[in-house]
């Protein structure tokens, strides 16, 4: 007997404990509705992202194209989803869509068969197959599928006999005496040997497809506690962070900083979004951060700094835990902007440095007696000093959380990025489900993102070439620059470049990809489109010669004008001749005569680069 431990377990676990805390609600996980059609069309969709089993962008795509309607299409999917069974996919799905077209090679077969469309998909329905087409024993029937499993030629050959034939002697009957055709037989053995070699136990497949639809139920009834539990199982893994960071954006959630007088320990629904659990900073950990939510939770809400500080012992709160509190804008809600705070640091821990030394000298000062009122007059100044940058804070943030909060260098950049990258960073990294990369050995993808390193090396040969941190909104990737590629782009690769790199895979003996970078383009120089909508052809004649006009005035450079008729629905590109630099006053003429609404700029989609 197997025994599997998986994190998703305890996702779902926490996520039906914080429903309970959050709407008073006892969620039984084996008394939910397993038929449930808006959860399979949320499947369908494809966004199923923390979805058990079926996350990886290929699965994603296969259950687009499956559209699984019940439990049974799930188990099928997660079985034939790997090597071998795929090519069996099309067939499967063209079942499922004419159910009426599927043929069975005899009778026998329909019973076995119809839950899969006509297709063998688990080695119980081997096993089936021999038992009812051939009269095996179910004892017999294992053997078969062992045989066939490990390639056992000898005992496969034998086996075929008896399975077309019969063996009187050991009590097989034989498809031929149950009225099957010998070829027709034939045909079933030789199937059955091409699938028994991958073919996947219905049993195990079943137990992984419950937690999938569990897992997307959750996700689709729950969504921002499930996410903050998934969050949470991942902690420790910037990347994975990243990713379902991203999600959550995508979904409408909103990601809050760590608070420390908000939030928790872990992940947690607030406010419509989900707080960043306070462990997850770095230097803080799960002792120190649930010490920090008791006390709060005992003795009220922090009020300041020194509040902070005075009410949490130094094992807890110390100089690199508070300003990482500060960098990553878990003390927002207490006085001051980030700048300030951090200007304040060493004078708030001198101030109670001092007040222990006179506790343990029997001293008293001036403090002790204070009212309240006049507490708040001996409590540190805050410097008249403006907030942090932007770019300051997005940097801190990325320093003790490891990912953007507030929001990204790229943030700007994603919907360009969406339509031109044909992977994500993050599917260089190992898949904890697969254990290994999302992308292929060899394979040519287009990713984008900000240089965040670089390091140059000569080469035997004495030619440049480079090592690049490639990040994008959900981790980071190391891209090589030989020295032919390094000559032609280097004036591209400097730090914080926005640039596109085209490349194939490098899949290292760690199992982490890597990108062998073959072209580089900076996202300034993908180009525009101008799109000018004209209401028929008798309109563009009598407007042409002013369009004309204004392009001829324009500066050259790389944005493609287009024409659009709309009676017509005919679209023209005028071709590389009038390739222009679209500036906002060139935008403005053509409004002026044409209309806004019928004046429009696009980002070119990159097809290559």
């Amino acid at each position: 007997m197997d025994f599997l431990g998986l994190r998703t377990l305890t996702v779902i676990q926490n996520t039906v404990d914080q429903i309970e805390r959050n709407y008073d609600k006892k969620l039984d996980m084996l008394a939910i509705d397993y038929n449930d059609k808006k959860v399979y069309d949320a499947i369908c969709t494809g966004k199923t992202e923390g979805v058990f089993q079926i996350e990886s962008s290929g699965m994603q795509s296969f259950m687009k194209e499956l559209r699984p309607e019940s439990l049974e299409d799930v188990i099928a999917g997660i079985s034939l989803y790997r090597p071998g069974p795929m090519d069996f996919i099309p067939k499967y799905i063209k079942g499922k869509d004419h159910r009426g077209e599927i043929v069975y090679d005899c009778p026998q077969l329909e019973s076995i068969l119809s839950p899969t469309y006509g297709c063998i998909v688990y080695q119980e329905q081997v096993m089936q197959i021999v038992r009812d087409l051939a009269g095996y024993t179910l004892g017999r029937s294992d053997m078969v599928r062992r045989a066939m499993s490990k390639k056992k030629a000898s005992v496969m050959e034998k086996e075929r006999k008896n399975f077309v034939y019969g063996n009187e002697e050991e009590g097989v009957k034989g498809c031929i005496a149950n009225g099957i055709k010998e070829d027709v037989a034939n045909r079933i053995f030789d199937e059955m040997i091409d699938f028994a070699k991958y073919a996947f136990n219905k049993s195990h497949a079943a137990c992984y497809a419950y937690i999938s639809y569990q897992t997307a139920y959750l996700k689709y009834y729950y969504p921002k506690e499930f996410m903050a539990s998934l969050l949470t199982s991942v902690m420790d893994n910037t990347t994975k962070v990243s990713e379902y960071i991203l999600s959550c954006r995508q979904m409408g959630i909103a990601i809050l900083p760590p608070d420390i007088n908000e939030g928790e320990s872990k992940f947690s629904v607030a406010e419509g979004g989900i707080r960043f659990g306070l462990s997850a900073i770095k230097g803080v950990g799960i002792s120190v951060s649930d010490e920090i939510v008791r006390i709060r939770k005992e003795g009220g809400k922090f009020h300041s700094l020194e509040d902070l500080v005075e009410r949490t012992s130094n094992k807890e709160v110390n100089r690199r835990t508070l300003e990482n509190f500060i960098k990553s804008g878990a003390v927002d809600s207490l006085e001051g902007n980030r700048n300030q705070k951090l200007q304040i640091v060493s004078q708030v821990l001198n101030n109670k440095s001092k007040n222990q030394k006179n506790v343990i000298s029997g001293q008293m000062s001036l403090f002790d007696f204070a009212t309240e009122e006049d507490k708040k007059s001996f409590q540190v100044q805050m410097p008249e000093v403006k907030e942090l940058s932007r770019e300051q804070i997005l940097l801190f943030e990325k320093e003790t959380l490891g990912i953007y909060i507030s929001g990204h260098p790229l943030e700007d950049y994603a919907d360009e990025m969406e339509k031109n990258v044909t992977a994500k960073t993050s599917d260089f990294a190992i898949d904890e489900e697969s254990n290994e990369a999302k992308l292929g050995d060899g394979q040519k993808v287009i990713i984008g993102g900000m240089i965040t390193s670089m390091k140059k090396m000569t080469t035997k040969k004495m030619q440049m070439m480079a090592f690049v941190e490639l990040e994008d909104m959900v981790g980071s990737v190391e891209v090589i620059v030989f020295p032919k590629i390094y000559e032609q782009t280097k004036k591209y690769l400097n730090e914080e470049a926005r640039v596109y790199v085209e490349g194939r895979v490098q899949i290292q003996e760690d199992g982490v990809g890597q990108l062998i970078g073959e072209k580089i383009l900076p996202f300034d120089q993908t180009g525009k489109e101008l799109w000018l909508q004209y209401a028929d052809k008798e309109d563009f004649a009598a407007r042409e010669k002013e369009m004309m006009e204004i392009l001829q005035q324009a500066q050259s450079g790389i944005d493609g004008v287009y024409i659009y008729l709309k009676k017509e629905h005919a679209k023209k590109f005028l071709g590389e001749r009038y390739l222009i630099a679209l500036t906002d006053g060139l935008k403005s003429r053509f409004e002026e005569i044409l209309g806004q609404e019928n004046v429009k700029i696009v980002t070119k989609r990159l097809k290559t680069l």
